[in-house]
């Protein structure tokens, strides 16, 4: 588990370079990915379901980006577009089934892998609403907690 937290992490900054992120903040981006990474691999190897991993996920990465977002200084996209990248491939992958079912005739793989693309990205985007529905004022509060403990 810790070797896909720094794989997760590598790969969330590899991402958060690509897409021009400033450089002081690339290590919150590769922490926000690989956290909310950890959150998934948590859950669903605990058997919550790949629907309550994702969802828990990006709920998790959400409040991470809110919180360096506030501390830093910086837009949350910043942070939630390279973090979302490690939740995202899989349900490309099962996309992807999907189609080979379809093409192949396979009616009953492709439903089931079709209906599980919906519901991991459906699972992604309530994350990230419920992230964002919680009031700005509490993340407006840290950096003037930050500013008062040094």
């Amino acid at each position: 588990m810790i070797i896909q937290f720094i794989v997760c992490f590598l790969a969330t900054l590899s991402f958060a370079i690509i897409f021009s992120a400033p450089k002081r903040q690339l290590i919150y981006c590769g922490l926000t990915g690989a956290a909310g990474w950890l959150v998934y691999l948590l859950l669903f190897h605990n058997n919550a379901g790949i629907a309550v991993a994702n969802l828990a996920a990006a709920f998790t990465l959400t409040l991470m980006s809110r919180i360096f977002a506030a501390l830093e200084r910086h837009p949350v996209t910043v942070y939630l577009l390279a973090g979302i990248f490690p939740l995202v491939p899989g349900a490309g992958l099962r996309l992807g089934y999907a189609r080979a079912g379809r093409i192949m005739d396979e009616m009953e793989q492709f439903a089931a892998k079709g209906a599980e693309t919906i519901i991991i990205a459906g699972s992604i985007v309530f994350g990230i609403v419920f992230g964002f529905s919680l009031p700005q004022r509490i993340f407006n509060a840290l950096p003037h907690m930050k500013l008062q403990q040094k």
